[in-house]
């Protein structure tokens, strides 16, 4: 009897894994250690500054790595406890960072004498008040229940008698570490009181598996759109288990539209698709699936698609979808990451359109790693769908 050779395949994934992982321990020890150096080694404060700053940043170092285990391994009451330090030091290192960044830029283009005139010192209160501010603003802009944004949108297709229809979206909520159930029904009552004719969730409902969150996300249950509300996965729902997660979700009264269409209203009506995250093969059997989500659609008829990544619409524009409702991007969440985000997406926010297709992406309702948004605010979408004038 032999044994099975192991792919070969094998010993490339464990190559490319542990490369990701020295590149990974390599960017955050640096951008720790650039944050060490400019705030507390270059000024050359005495002690305790000294020694206590450059410790706590070093702690903050290793909560990076602590965070996987914290966030999947702890009790719910002791994971949210713990992460929300690690999460918020997050955001301080990614604006201290992003000061430091441009702090230097400035001072070198000005050249030595216009960055020794202040001192090390001076630039180092000066940076850490920004960085204060940003935090504070930041953490203001992410916990509290977002504001509705509204937007009108017209279709060509869009039938008269349905002029003014409106979708309430909510989109990347994440629910998990941070937010919880009080957040949810904030989040609800938010969306209940707009009365909208539909309303579609666009993925990343959640950040972990559904025997921990199963009762935090019970508020959404009372969602109400008068036809209905309809839900799509995100690429974190796939990480937590998407087959579980449409399954509660149902339960909550929703209808998942899993590469799969509906028809709503009859004669003078429209038809909503939905698709899963593009991200799905890798961690289940189900991904996107155009074809499918759009088989035996009506030429005539409106087509609306739900899908979570703005990815997606270089594929749905090619296929007479009028309008694609996204999230994903949370609108860049933290200035200036939103430079980052265009690099992999030009819809980042808002309203695009390509050709005869239209898209709005969502800077969705709450936030991923750091709870902070700066200049990217979370938004409750009030889509207002209007016919040819």
């Amino acid at each position: 009897m032999t044994t099975a050779e192991p792919p070969r395949t094998f010993p490339r994934r464990i190559a490319r894994v542990g490369v990701g992982l020295l590149l990974v321990f390599g960017v955050v020890g640096g951008s720790h250690w650039y944050v060490a150096q400019r705030f507390f080694l270059d000024p050359g404060w005495g002690d305790p500054v000294a020694t206590l700053g450059p410790s706590l940043v070093a702690l903050g170092f290793l909560s990076f790595f602590a965070l996987p285990f914290v966030e999947r391994r702890l009790p719910l009451p002791w994971m949210r406890w713990l992460s929300l330090p690690i999460v918020i030091w997050m955001g301080i290192l990614w604006f201290s960072f992003s000061a430091w960044a441009i702090a230097d830029a400035v001072a070198w283009s000005m050249g030595a004498a216009g960055g020794a005139e202040i001192g090390a010192q001076g630039r180092a209160v000066f940076v850490g008040f920004v960085v204060f501010l940003a935090v504070v603003q930041g953490l203001r802009g992410a916990l509290r229940i977002p504001a509705v944004r509204r937007v009108e949108i017209e279709i060509a297709r869009w039938p008269a008698s349905l002029d003014g229809f409106r979708i309430a979206q909510i989109s990347d909520i994440h629910i998990g570490p941070v937010l919880d159930r009080r957040f949810a029904a904030g989040l609800t009552d938010r969306v209940n009181s707009l009365d909208a004719d539909l309303v579609v969730v666009t993925g990343d409902l959640v950040d972990g598996d559904v025997e921990r969150l199963r009762n935090d996300v019970e508020p959404f249950g009372e969602l109400r759109g008068k036809h209905g509300v309809f839900f799509i996965t995100g690429n974190h729902d796939v990480y937590s288990g998407d087959v579980a997660w449409v399954e509660r979700v149902r339960e909550l009264g929703m209808h998942p539209l899993r590469n799969a269409r509906v028809r709503i209203g009859e004669n003078d009506g429209f038809d909503l698709a939905g698709v899963d995250d593009h991200r799905g093969d890798w961690r289940t059997s189900s991904s996107e699936d155009l074809d499918a989500a759009l088989e035996g659609h009506d030429p005539a008829r409106a087509l609306i698609l739900l899908a979570h990544d703005p990815a997606t619409f270089k594929r749905a524009s090619l296929r007479d979808v009028d309008l694609q409702i996204s999230g994903h991007t949370h609108g860049g969440q933290l200035w200036p990451f939103h430079g980052l985000v265009r690099l992999s997406t030009p819809f980042v926010q808002g309203l695009h359109r390509v050709g005869d297709s239209q898209i709005w992406v969502s800077r969705g309702c709450g936030f991923w790693g750091p709870p902070m948004r700066l200049f990217a605010p979370a938004e409750v979408s009030e889509i207002v769908i209007r016919s040819p004038r």
